[in-house]
């Protein structure tokens, strides 16, 4: 016997976690997604080249937590996948990011053996700042001007459309300096794994459940969460509220897949372009796991171009994060209306305008609706 229906808005990983999670309890819950398909953005199919494509762009699982993946290998089996990537410089060469010893030896046409030596390098070109105030500061007293120009600068306008005077820190630190020959892109994550039969398979197992109807297509439409016991909505918070106190930000992505016949074998599926040309990133699908799932002597490449979420039919992927907090600010004031709403949590990367990976978006989701589960029992 079920214990009440309740509505998740949004079938990517948050709602999914939590309409999974209900229905263990023993909830009735509908999933709905204004998109025509599950798995938010981590959606991927396979194309006419027998490629797996990730529609909105790479997601490669990593984390420390392992509880995040024991739930998650539940539903799916995983193999292991290290992620490196490569900047190209204007010369055409290609060099590990984040940076590390070998990045700066090709850069400044050094030879620093090893971790002791590129630490003192780094402490001869850093520009001393004891308190930096934003991105710009914390990465002059990291790795100096010529670094932070070159892999950064540029990066950072066309990706964010600010300087990185405007870039709050935390941005930026997210991508941390390798003082060996680390390449790897994520060197601290114990876990690194990709589902072996792509995401969409793993949503599609995660939303199978006889209490879980799904229902994609289907947008939210305001006062629908009074028909049920309670809301659970994954859909960007201003917008919920006619953004009656502003918008909140975000950077969207353009991308554009393509055919080759022509990709010479390398060691590292995405390319990152730091400098002035238009697009941020490149990847090449088949390098990854099980992405090349028929061969048909055809590969299929991808090219990103930032832009403003509103340039690109309102599709949200990164919220902007300044140095002065303002839009920060601006949510704490939705957070604060979205508190008086009966029987509604707004969850998410939208729903908290939080830049979210994929493992801390299943983190927060898990506590987010155990605490409630804990609450329903207690009021009962």
């Amino acid at each position: 016997m079920t214990k009440g229906q309740i509505l998740v808005v949004g079938a990517g990983f948050a709602g999914t976690v939590y309409a999974r999670e209900l229905a263990e309890a023993g909830y009735d819950v509908e999933v709905i997604d204004q998109r025509p398909h599950i798995g938010g953005n981590a959606f991927d199919e396979v194309d006419g080249n027998g490629v797996r494509v990730h529609r909105y762009g790479p997601h490669l699982f990593h984390t420390n937590q392992d509880a995040v993946v024991a739930w998650l290998t539940r539903f799916a089996p995983f193999v292991p996948y290290t992620h490196r990537v490569r900047a190209v410089l204007e010369d055409d060469r290609f060099v590990p990011l984040p940076v590390n010893l070998d990045t700066i030896n090709m850069v400044f046409d050094i030879d620093l053996p090893d971790a002791a030596a590129v630490e003192a390098f780094l402490a001869g070109i850093a520009v001393a700042n004891p308190a930096p105030r934003n991105a710009a500061e914390h990465l002059y007293a990291s790795i100096g001007t010529r670094l932070t120009d070159l892999f950064f600068r540029p990066y950072t306008k066309k990706m964010w459309a600010l300087d990185l005077e405007e870039m709050d820190a935390s941005v930026v630190k997210r991508l941390p300096i390798r003082l060996d020959r680390d390449d790897r892109y994520f060197p601290n994550d114990r876990h690194q794994i990709m589902p072996e039969h792509g995401y969409t398979h793993l949503f599609e197992r995660m939303l199978d459940h006889p209490a879980i109807r799904v229902r994609t297509g289907v947008s939210y439409d305001r006062g629908a969460e009074s028909q049920y016991l309670h809301c659970f909505n994954s859909m960007p918070i201003d917008e919920f509220f006619a953004f009656r106190l502003g918008e909140l930000p975000y950077r969207s992505i353009r991308f554009q897949t393509e055919t080759r016949t022509d990709c010479a074998p390398r060691g590292w599926s995405v390319t990152n372009f730091t400098d002035d040309r238009a697009h941020t990133r490149e990847t090449w699908w088949h390098l990854l796991p099980n992405h090349l799932v028929t061969d048909t002597g055809r590969r299929s490449i991808t090219l990103e171009t930032p832009c403003d979420y509103r340039d690109n039919a309102m599709e949200r992927y990164y919220p902007v994060k300044t140095a002065d907090g303002r839009y920060q600010k601006l949510y704490g004031e939705y957070k604060n209306l979205a508190a008086a709403l009966p029987n509604m949590d707004f969850i998410g990367r939208c729903g908290t305008y939080q830049y979210l990976d994929m493992d801390q978006v299943i983190n927060q989701s898990l506590a987010g609706v155990r605490r409630w589960l804990g609450q329903a029992r207690t009021a009962n």
